[in-house]
């Protein structure tokens, strides 16, 4: 049950919700929890919300510009740098505060949903490793 609340708390913390996952990994690593269950199960559900973030974000374009939230100028620009930093920029999709939009403009721009999906993994997941790593080491 441990790790589906983990996987569940991970998920909700990846999409545009205001939420943190790291210090429930951190509790349950101090409860003594197996750290490679604890890691695949917080780096799936963090990269399944934003997955979601990506879906929102390919589908909400419409509703966006018709609410006048994006224009066709900002778009192009956005298209623009995301065609040349994209895939680099998701890297930073395990930050506070600019990594979550960043999955949702993803998804706006149709960056590439596999290339999307590995970036993303790979970021979240050594997020967390570096997470549990400091954590185990600091026997917290």
């Amino acid at each position: 049950m441990t790790y589906l609340i983990l996987f569940a708390v991970s998920f909700l913390a990846a999409t545009l919700l205001p939420l943190g996952s790291e210090g429930l990994l951190v509790y349950d690593i101090s409860q003594g929890y197996r750290l490679l269950l604890l890691w695949t199960f917080a780096t799936l559900g963090n990269t399944l919300g934003s997955m979601l973030n990506y879906w929102l974000g390919l589908k909400g374009e419409v509703y966006l510009e018709r609410k006048r939230h994006l224009s066709k100028e900002k778009m192009d620009k956005a298209r623009g740098f995301f065609s040349k930093y994209g895939g680099w920029t998701l890297l930073l999709s395990w930050a506070p505060i600019v990594g979550d939009p960043l999955t949702f403009i993803a998804g706006v721009l149709r960056y590439n949903f596999k290339y999307f999906t590995l970036i993303v993994f790979v970021a979240k997941g050594l997020r967390y490793a570096v997470i549990i790593f400091l954590a185990s080491s600091l026997s917290v």
